[in-house]
Protein backbone atom coordinates (compact mmCIF):
# COMPACT_ATOMS: atom_id res chain seq x y z
CA UNK A 1 0.00 0.00 0.00
CA UNK A 2 1.63 3.56 -1.06
CA UNK A 3 1.52 5.94 1.89
CA UNK A 4 2.82 8.88 -0.80
CA UNK A 5 1.20 12.27 -0.07
CA UNK A 6 -0.60 13.87 -2.79
CA UNK A 7 1.04 17.27 -3.97
CA UNK A 8 -2.22 18.73 -3.13
CA UNK A 9 -2.16 17.67 0.43
CA UNK A 10 1.37 18.92 0.93
CA UNK A 11 1.82 22.66 2.28
CA UNK A 12 4.81 25.13 1.47
CA UNK A 13 5.73 28.91 0.91
CA UNK A 14 7.51 29.28 4.17
CA UNK A 15 9.76 32.16 4.08
CA UNK A 16 11.71 33.68 7.09
CA UNK A 17 11.64 37.52 6.45
CA UNK A 18 15.32 38.72 5.82
CA UNK A 19 15.95 42.49 5.20
CA UNK A 20 19.12 43.42 2.84
CA UNK A 21 22.20 44.05 4.80
CA UNK A 22 25.88 43.60 4.40
CA UNK A 23 27.95 40.86 5.71
CA UNK A 24 25.18 39.04 7.16
CA UNK A 25 23.90 41.94 8.76
CA UNK A 26 20.30 42.90 8.70
CA UNK A 27 18.94 46.18 7.72
CA UNK A 28 18.77 48.01 10.72
CA UNK A 29 22.25 46.38 11.94
CA UNK A 30 24.09 47.76 9.10
CA UNK A 31 23.12 51.49 9.35
CA UNK A 32 23.90 50.91 13.19
CA UNK A 33 26.78 49.76 12.08
CA UNK A 34 27.75 52.83 10.15
CA UNK A 35 26.68 55.04 12.37
CA UNK A 36 28.90 53.62 14.56
CA UNK A 37 32.04 54.17 12.37
CA UNK A 38 31.08 56.94 11.32
CA UNK A 39 30.93 58.41 14.76
CA UNK A 40 34.35 56.44 15.54
CA UNK A 41 35.75 57.97 12.78
CA UNK A 42 34.65 61.61 13.47
CA UNK A 43 36.24 61.22 17.79
CA UNK A 44 39.85 59.79 15.85
CA UNK A 45 39.97 63.42 14.03
CA UNK A 46 40.56 64.66 17.42
CA UNK A 47 41.66 61.67 19.57
CA UNK A 48 43.82 59.51 16.57
CA UNK A 49 44.71 56.95 19.78
CA UNK A 50 40.81 56.29 20.70
CA UNK A 51 40.32 53.94 17.54
CA UNK A 52 42.93 51.38 19.18
CA UNK A 53 39.74 51.04 21.59
CA UNK A 54 36.97 52.03 19.56
CA UNK A 55 37.95 49.49 16.53
CA UNK A 56 38.50 46.56 18.15
CA UNK A 57 35.03 46.91 20.14
CA UNK A 58 33.13 47.87 17.24
CA UNK A 59 34.59 45.06 15.05
CA UNK A 60 33.33 42.63 18.00
CA UNK A 61 30.03 43.99 18.18
CA UNK A 62 29.48 43.84 14.61
CA UNK A 63 30.99 40.41 13.89
CA UNK A 64 28.33 39.43 16.89
CA UNK A 65 25.79 40.75 15.48
CA UNK A 66 26.73 38.72 11.63
CA UNK A 67 26.80 35.78 13.39
CA UNK A 68 24.28 33.35 14.12
CA UNK A 69 23.67 31.61 17.66
CA UNK A 70 20.98 28.90 17.94
CA UNK A 71 18.89 30.33 14.55
CA UNK A 72 19.09 34.05 16.02
CA UNK A 73 21.95 36.76 15.43
CA UNK A 74 25.22 36.03 18.63
CA UNK A 75 24.48 39.08 19.65
CA UNK A 76 20.64 38.99 20.27
CA UNK A 77 21.13 35.62 22.02
CA UNK A 78 24.07 36.82 24.39
CA UNK A 79 22.34 40.31 24.76
CA UNK A 80 19.50 38.72 26.40
CA UNK A 81 21.39 36.54 28.25
CA UNK A 82 23.17 39.09 30.11
CA UNK A 83 19.79 40.61 30.47
CA UNK A 84 18.20 37.23 31.85
CA UNK A 85 21.14 37.22 34.55
CA UNK A 86 20.56 40.53 35.47
CA UNK A 87 17.24 40.36 36.45
CA UNK A 88 17.96 37.04 37.91
CA UNK A 89 20.56 38.74 40.45
CA UNK A 90 17.64 41.06 41.19
CA UNK A 91 14.81 38.29 41.39
CA UNK A 92 13.36 40.27 38.70
CA UNK A 93 12.60 36.65 37.29
CA UNK A 94 11.13 35.15 40.79
CA UNK A 95 7.57 35.69 41.07
CA UNK A 96 5.77 35.14 44.82
CA UNK A 97 2.00 36.30 45.02
CA UNK A 98 1.57 38.13 48.24
CA UNK A 99 -2.29 38.70 49.87
CA UNK A 100 -2.01 42.52 49.77
CA UNK A 101 -4.54 44.77 51.48
CA UNK A 102 -7.17 46.29 49.59
CA UNK A 103 -7.35 48.36 47.17
CA UNK A 104 -4.47 46.85 45.81
CA UNK A 105 -5.36 43.32 42.90
CA UNK A 106 -3.66 40.48 42.73
CA UNK A 107 -2.82 39.77 39.13
CA UNK A 108 -1.30 36.77 36.91
CA UNK A 109 2.72 37.24 36.49
CA UNK A 110 4.71 38.51 33.85
CA UNK A 111 1.95 38.76 29.98
CA UNK A 112 -1.06 38.20 31.63
CA UNK A 113 -0.83 40.72 34.80
CA UNK A 114 -2.84 44.01 32.63
CA UNK A 115 -5.46 40.78 31.83
CA UNK A 116 -8.81 40.79 33.39
CA UNK A 117 -11.73 38.53 33.23
CA UNK A 118 -14.99 39.14 32.40
CA UNK A 119 -18.29 37.17 32.58
CA UNK A 120 -20.37 38.04 29.68
CA UNK A 121 -23.99 36.69 28.28
CA UNK A 122 -23.97 35.40 24.64
CA UNK A 123 -27.77 35.92 23.56
CA UNK A 124 -27.32 34.15 20.49
CA UNK A 125 -26.31 30.86 22.60
CA UNK A 126 -28.40 31.92 25.66
CA UNK A 127 -24.93 31.19 27.71
CA UNK A 128 -22.49 32.72 29.90
CA UNK A 129 -19.11 33.64 28.35
CA UNK A 130 -15.68 34.02 29.12
CA UNK A 131 -13.71 36.93 27.93
CA UNK A 132 -10.58 38.52 28.57
CA UNK A 133 -9.79 42.19 28.36
CA UNK A 134 -6.41 43.36 28.22
CA UNK A 135 -6.36 46.61 30.28
CA UNK A 136 -3.57 48.15 28.72
CA UNK A 137 -4.72 48.09 24.80
CA UNK A 138 -8.43 47.49 25.24
CA UNK A 139 -8.39 44.40 23.30
CA UNK A 140 -10.15 41.63 23.89
CA UNK A 141 -10.29 37.74 23.51
CA UNK A 142 -12.96 35.13 23.04
CA UNK A 143 -12.06 31.47 23.24
CA UNK A 144 -13.91 28.92 21.30
CA UNK A 145 -13.72 25.30 22.68
CA UNK A 146 -13.26 22.85 19.43
CA UNK A 147 -13.78 19.18 19.36
CA UNK A 148 -11.29 18.16 16.46
CA UNK A 149 -12.63 15.39 14.03
CA UNK A 150 -8.97 14.15 12.85
CA UNK A 151 -7.95 13.84 8.82
CA UNK A 152 -6.16 11.20 9.01
CA UNK A 153 -8.92 8.37 8.42
CA UNK A 154 -10.89 10.97 5.78
CA UNK A 155 -10.79 10.86 2.26
CA UNK A 156 -8.01 12.87 0.07
CA UNK A 157 -10.65 15.13 -1.02
CA UNK A 158 -11.88 15.63 1.90
CA UNK A 159 -8.71 17.05 3.45
CA UNK A 160 -8.10 19.41 0.25
CA UNK A 161 -11.60 20.67 1.03
CA UNK A 162 -10.93 21.09 4.51
CA UNK A 163 -7.57 22.92 3.70
CA UNK A 164 -9.71 25.45 1.26
CA UNK A 165 -11.57 26.00 4.22
CA UNK A 166 -9.86 26.90 6.59
CA UNK A 167 -7.74 29.40 3.67
CA UNK A 168 -11.19 30.87 3.78
CA UNK A 169 -11.14 31.41 7.47
CA UNK A 170 -7.66 33.25 7.23
CA UNK A 171 -9.32 35.30 4.19
CA UNK A 172 -11.59 36.54 6.48
CA UNK A 173 -9.25 37.16 9.26
CA UNK A 174 -7.18 39.26 6.87
CA UNK A 175 -10.03 41.64 5.68
CA UNK A 176 -11.14 42.40 9.47
CA UNK A 177 -9.34 45.32 10.56
CA UNK A 178 -11.32 44.68 14.19
CA UNK A 179 -9.15 41.11 14.20
CA UNK A 180 -5.31 41.44 15.48
CA UNK A 181 -4.51 37.75 15.76
CA UNK A 182 -6.02 34.33 16.64
CA UNK A 183 -3.94 31.29 18.16
CA UNK A 184 -4.99 27.35 18.01
CA UNK A 185 -4.19 25.41 21.12
CA UNK A 186 -3.91 21.41 21.61
CA UNK A 187 -3.45 20.10 25.25
CA UNK A 188 -2.91 16.62 25.63
CA UNK A 189 -2.76 15.58 29.03
CA UNK A 190 -1.70 11.65 29.74
CA UNK A 191 -3.64 9.28 32.11
CA UNK A 192 -7.32 10.15 31.08
CA UNK A 193 -8.30 6.24 31.35
CA UNK A 194 -9.66 7.04 34.96
CA UNK A 195 -12.36 8.53 33.53
CA UNK A 196 -12.98 5.83 31.08
CA UNK A 197 -12.80 2.92 33.57
CA UNK A 198 -15.33 4.76 35.80
CA UNK A 199 -17.83 5.04 32.99
CA UNK A 200 -17.23 1.16 31.86
CA UNK A 201 -18.01 0.54 35.27
CA UNK A 202 -21.08 1.95 35.26
CA UNK A 203 -22.18 0.26 32.19
CA UNK A 204 -21.04 -3.35 32.87
CA UNK A 205 -23.40 -5.40 32.66
CA UNK A 206 -23.60 -8.00 35.35
CA UNK A 207 -24.87 -11.09 33.23
CA UNK A 208 -22.13 -10.93 30.77
CA UNK A 209 -20.05 -14.23 29.94
CA UNK A 210 -16.61 -14.28 32.18
CA UNK A 211 -14.10 -13.87 28.91
CA UNK A 212 -16.21 -10.21 28.54
CA UNK A 213 -15.58 -9.34 31.80
CA UNK A 214 -11.90 -10.92 32.04
CA UNK A 215 -11.39 -8.43 28.61
CA UNK A 216 -12.93 -5.55 29.76
CA UNK A 217 -10.78 -5.80 33.39
CA UNK A 218 -8.10 -6.12 31.33
CA UNK A 219 -8.81 -3.21 29.15
CA UNK A 220 -9.84 -0.77 32.52
CA UNK A 221 -6.28 -1.95 33.35
CA UNK A 222 -4.19 -0.72 30.97
CA UNK A 223 -6.06 2.05 29.63
CA UNK A 224 -4.49 5.40 32.11
CA UNK A 225 -1.27 4.29 30.58
CA UNK A 226 -2.20 4.40 27.02
CA UNK A 227 -4.66 7.57 26.58
CA UNK A 228 -4.81 10.61 27.17
CA UNK A 229 -7.40 13.96 27.18
CA UNK A 230 -7.20 15.82 23.92
CA UNK A 231 -8.47 19.88 24.99
CA UNK A 232 -8.51 22.03 21.72
CA UNK A 233 -9.51 25.98 21.41
CA UNK A 234 -8.89 28.94 19.69
CA UNK A 235 -8.55 32.35 20.96
CA UNK A 236 -8.92 35.51 18.70
CA UNK A 237 -8.03 38.73 20.05
CA UNK A 238 -10.57 41.38 18.47
CA UNK A 239 -10.01 45.30 18.98
CA UNK A 240 -13.57 46.69 19.29
CA UNK A 241 -12.47 50.52 19.26
CA UNK A 242 -11.44 49.58 15.62
CA UNK A 243 -15.25 49.44 14.24
CA UNK A 244 -16.70 52.20 11.90
CA UNK A 245 -18.82 53.21 14.78
CA UNK A 246 -16.25 52.72 18.48
CA UNK A 247 -18.22 51.43 21.75
CA UNK A 248 -19.08 53.71 24.44
CA UNK A 249 -18.67 51.18 27.38
CA UNK A 250 -17.15 48.17 28.25
CA UNK A 251 -20.14 46.08 27.64
CA UNK A 252 -20.30 47.97 24.18
CA UNK A 253 -16.84 46.43 23.81
CA UNK A 254 -17.68 42.78 24.44
CA UNK A 255 -20.79 42.61 22.08
CA UNK A 256 -18.76 44.14 19.63
CA UNK A 257 -16.16 41.32 20.10
CA UNK A 258 -18.65 38.32 20.00
CA UNK A 259 -20.36 39.88 16.56
CA UNK A 260 -16.38 39.72 15.94
CA UNK A 261 -15.66 36.39 16.62
CA UNK A 262 -19.10 35.04 15.64
CA UNK A 263 -18.63 36.18 11.71
CA UNK A 264 -15.83 33.62 11.63
CA UNK A 265 -17.09 30.32 10.16
CA UNK A 266 -15.37 27.43 10.86
CA UNK A 267 -17.39 24.72 9.37
CA UNK A 268 -15.63 22.73 7.12
CA UNK A 269 -12.06 23.14 8.22
CA UNK A 270 -12.28 19.54 10.25
CA UNK A 271 -13.22 20.97 13.77
CA UNK A 272 -16.71 21.31 15.06
CA UNK A 273 -17.30 24.45 17.74
CA UNK A 274 -17.85 22.99 21.11
CA UNK A 275 -18.91 26.21 23.13
CA UNK A 276 -17.90 29.80 23.57
CA UNK A 277 -15.77 29.08 26.86
CA UNK A 278 -17.07 30.17 29.91
CA UNK A 279 -15.51 31.82 32.50
CA UNK A 280 -15.55 28.72 34.42
CA UNK A 281 -13.85 27.22 31.29
CA UNK A 282 -10.54 29.89 31.19
CA UNK A 283 -10.31 29.51 35.13
CA UNK A 284 -10.04 26.12 34.45
CA UNK A 285 -7.70 25.64 31.58
CA UNK A 286 -5.19 28.46 33.64
CA UNK A 287 -4.72 26.93 36.99
CA UNK A 288 -4.35 23.56 35.89
CA UNK A 289 -1.69 24.59 33.45
CA UNK A 290 -0.05 26.07 36.47
CA UNK A 291 -1.00 23.35 38.53
CA UNK A 292 -1.31 19.88 36.45
CA UNK A 293 -3.15 17.88 39.61
CA UNK A 294 -6.43 20.54 39.47
CA UNK A 295 -7.00 19.35 35.36
CA UNK A 296 -10.04 16.63 36.69
CA UNK A 297 -11.62 18.73 39.26
CA UNK A 298 -15.09 20.28 39.45
CA UNK A 299 -16.20 23.09 38.13
CA UNK A 300 -16.94 24.18 41.31
CA UNK A 301 -13.85 24.31 42.52
CA UNK A 302 -12.83 26.96 39.66
CA UNK A 303 -15.89 29.10 40.38
CA UNK A 304 -14.70 31.15 43.08
CA UNK A 305 -11.39 31.45 41.70
CA UNK A 306 -10.57 35.34 41.10
CA UNK A 307 -8.36 35.89 38.14
CA UNK A 308 -5.18 36.15 40.07
CA UNK A 309 -5.90 33.58 41.91
CA UNK A 310 -5.23 31.24 38.54
CA UNK A 311 -1.88 31.82 38.52
CA UNK A 312 0.83 30.43 40.19
CA UNK A 313 1.33 30.44 44.10
CA UNK A 314 5.51 30.82 43.19
CA UNK A 315 6.83 30.99 39.75
CA UNK A 316 10.77 31.25 39.05
CA UNK A 317 11.29 31.99 35.09
CA UNK A 318 14.95 30.07 34.14
CA UNK A 319 16.74 30.52 30.88
CA UNK A 320 15.85 26.98 29.79
CA UNK A 321 12.90 26.15 32.09
CA UNK A 322 10.29 27.59 33.68
CA UNK A 323 8.76 26.37 37.47
CA UNK A 324 5.62 26.98 38.73
CA UNK A 325 2.76 25.48 40.76
CA UNK A 326 3.03 21.56 40.78
CA UNK A 327 5.77 21.19 37.84
CA UNK A 328 8.43 22.62 35.29
CA UNK A 329 7.41 23.11 32.23
CA UNK A 330 9.48 23.72 29.40
CA UNK A 331 8.73 25.67 26.14
CA UNK A 332 10.22 25.69 22.83
CA UNK A 333 9.65 27.98 19.47
CA UNK A 334 9.71 27.26 16.11
CA UNK A 335 13.21 28.04 14.40
CA UNK A 336 13.48 27.21 10.96
CA UNK A 337 10.69 25.86 8.79
CA UNK A 338 12.00 23.57 5.94
CA UNK A 339 12.08 24.75 2.46
CA UNK A 340 10.86 21.90 0.56
CA UNK A 341 6.88 20.89 0.76
CA UNK A 342 5.14 18.93 4.17
CA UNK A 343 2.51 16.86 4.35
CA UNK A 344 -0.35 18.22 6.42
CA UNK A 345 0.29 15.88 9.06
CA UNK A 346 3.78 16.53 9.51
CA UNK A 347 2.81 18.07 13.72
CA UNK A 348 1.50 14.74 14.29
CA UNK A 349 4.21 13.41 16.52
CA UNK A 350 4.15 16.53 18.58
CA UNK A 351 0.41 15.79 18.92
CA UNK A 352 0.90 12.27 19.73
CA UNK A 353 -0.02 11.13 23.71
CA UNK A 354 3.31 10.96 25.75
CA UNK A 355 3.94 10.78 29.61
CA UNK A 356 3.67 14.40 29.69
CA UNK A 357 1.49 17.02 29.30
CA UNK A 358 2.20 18.99 26.41
CA UNK A 359 0.33 22.40 24.78
CA UNK A 360 1.22 22.93 21.48
CA UNK A 361 0.11 26.34 19.74
CA UNK A 362 -0.26 27.94 16.28
CA UNK A 363 -0.24 31.76 16.64
CA UNK A 364 -1.45 33.38 13.38
CA UNK A 365 -1.47 37.15 12.79
CA UNK A 366 -3.12 37.81 8.83
CA UNK A 367 -1.60 40.29 7.30
CA UNK A 368 -4.20 42.20 5.35
CA UNK A 369 -3.96 42.10 1.44
CA UNK A 370 -2.15 46.36 1.01
CA UNK A 371 0.29 45.31 4.05
CA UNK A 372 1.45 41.35 2.42
CA UNK A 373 1.76 42.86 -1.13
CA UNK A 374 4.33 45.65 0.52
CA UNK A 375 6.34 43.06 2.66
CA UNK A 376 6.86 40.56 -0.39
CA UNK A 377 7.72 43.53 -2.58
CA UNK A 378 10.29 44.41 -0.05
CA UNK A 379 10.70 40.61 0.39
CA UNK A 380 11.44 40.66 -3.39
CA UNK A 381 13.79 43.29 -3.68
CA UNK A 382 16.09 42.70 -0.56
CA UNK A 383 16.69 39.38 -1.69
CA UNK A 384 18.12 40.61 -5.63
CA UNK A 385 20.16 43.04 -3.49
CA UNK A 386 21.49 40.00 -1.94
CA UNK A 387 22.32 38.02 -5.33
CA UNK A 388 23.64 41.14 -6.77
CA UNK A 389 26.09 42.12 -4.17
CA UNK A 390 27.40 38.32 -4.30
CA UNK A 391 27.75 38.51 -7.61
CA UNK A 392 29.91 41.81 -7.88
CA UNK A 393 32.39 39.92 -4.94
CA UNK A 394 32.57 36.28 -6.43
CA UNK A 395 31.60 36.85 -9.52
CA UNK A 396 28.17 34.83 -9.39
CA UNK A 397 25.47 34.86 -6.96
CA UNK A 398 25.28 31.74 -5.00
CA UNK A 399 22.65 28.91 -5.57
CA UNK A 400 20.78 29.06 -2.35
CA UNK A 401 20.61 32.93 -3.27
CA UNK A 402 18.73 32.37 -6.28
CA UNK A 403 16.02 29.81 -4.57
CA UNK A 404 15.85 32.29 -1.90
CA UNK A 405 14.48 34.93 -4.36
CA UNK A 406 12.16 32.49 -7.01
CA UNK A 407 10.55 31.52 -3.59
CA UNK A 408 9.75 35.30 -2.67
CA UNK A 409 8.58 36.01 -6.02
CA UNK A 410 6.61 32.73 -6.47
CA UNK A 411 5.01 34.36 -2.52
CA UNK A 412 4.06 37.27 -4.56
CA UNK A 413 2.49 35.07 -7.39
CA UNK A 414 0.71 33.69 -4.80
CA UNK A 415 -0.99 36.25 -3.37
CA UNK A 416 -1.90 38.13 -7.06
CA UNK A 417 -3.96 35.12 -7.28
CA UNK A 418 -5.89 35.37 -3.99
CA UNK A 419 -3.91 33.94 -1.45
CA UNK A 420 -3.08 35.57 1.86
CA UNK A 421 0.30 36.88 3.91
CA UNK A 422 0.12 35.11 7.44
CA UNK A 423 2.66 35.67 9.90
CA UNK A 424 2.84 32.90 12.39
CA UNK A 425 5.01 30.63 15.05
CA UNK A 426 4.73 27.65 16.33
CA UNK A 427 5.50 26.85 20.51
CA UNK A 428 5.45 23.79 22.28
CA UNK A 429 5.44 23.45 25.93
CA UNK A 430 6.02 20.29 27.97
CA UNK A 431 5.31 20.02 32.07
CA UNK A 432 6.87 17.60 34.21
CA UNK A 433 5.38 17.24 37.51
CA UNK A 434 8.67 17.34 39.57
CA UNK A 435 12.38 18.42 38.55
CA UNK A 436 13.97 15.18 38.72
CA UNK A 437 11.55 14.13 35.38
CA UNK A 438 12.21 17.38 33.72
CA UNK A 439 15.76 15.45 31.67
CA UNK A 440 12.62 12.84 30.85
CA UNK A 441 10.47 15.55 29.57
CA UNK A 442 13.15 17.36 27.44
CA UNK A 443 14.34 13.96 25.83
CA UNK A 444 10.17 13.28 24.90
CA UNK A 445 10.17 16.62 23.10
CA UNK A 446 13.48 16.18 21.89
CA UNK A 447 12.35 13.11 19.86
CA UNK A 448 9.10 14.45 18.67
CA UNK A 449 10.61 17.65 17.79
CA UNK A 450 12.92 15.24 15.11
CA UNK A 451 10.13 13.16 14.37
CA UNK A 452 8.36 15.91 12.09
CA UNK A 453 11.70 15.65 10.06
CA UNK A 454 11.87 18.76 8.95
CA UNK A 455 10.68 21.88 11.18
CA UNK A 456 13.68 22.76 13.61
CA UNK A 457 12.82 24.76 17.28
CA UNK A 458 14.72 25.51 20.03
CA UNK A 459 14.03 26.41 23.50
CA UNK A 460 13.01 29.62 24.25
CA UNK A 461 16.21 31.16 26.01
CA UNK A 462 15.19 33.70 28.64
CA UNK A 463 11.57 33.70 27.98
CA UNK A 464 9.73 30.32 29.14
CA UNK A 465 7.28 32.36 31.04
CA UNK A 466 6.14 34.36 27.94
CA UNK A 467 5.76 31.20 26.03
CA UNK A 468 4.09 29.39 28.36
CA UNK A 469 1.21 32.16 28.69
CA UNK A 470 0.97 32.32 24.90
CA UNK A 471 -0.15 28.65 25.28
CA UNK A 472 -2.97 30.26 27.58
CA UNK A 473 -6.21 31.70 27.29
CA UNK A 474 -4.88 34.97 28.65
CA UNK A 475 -5.24 37.48 25.86
CA UNK A 476 -1.15 37.18 24.93
CA UNK A 477 -0.40 36.69 21.14
CA UNK A 478 3.13 37.35 20.64
CA UNK A 479 2.71 38.14 17.42
CA UNK A 480 0.19 41.04 17.72
CA UNK A 481 1.79 44.57 18.56
CA UNK A 482 0.30 47.88 19.52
Amino acid sequence: MSTEVPRSLMVEGFRTRRSFGVGGLSKSATLAAVGVLTFDGLVATQAPMTMLVTLPVTGAVIGLAAARRHGMSALSYYWAKVSWRRASRFEGTAYRRLLLPLPYALDLPGVGASSTLIQAHDPTSGRSVGIVHDRATDRMTVTTLLAPGGSLMAPNSTVAGRLRSWSSVLDAMSTDEQVKGASVTIQITPGAGEALGDDVAARRDPGAPPLAKKLIDELVRTTPHATASVAPWMSVTVDPNASANPPVDLAEKVAEALKVVDSLDLSGTGTDIERRATDVDLRRLVRSAYDPAVFNSRDADFEDLSWGECGPQAADDGWEEYAHDGGVSISWVLREMPRRPISYSVLLPLLAPGRFQRRVTLAYRVLDPREGEAVLEREISAARNREKATAEVKGRAKWSQRADSQRAENAAAQMAGGSQVVSWTLMVTVTARSTAALPAARQELERATKAMRGIRMRPAYGAQAAVFAAGLPLGYNPLVRD
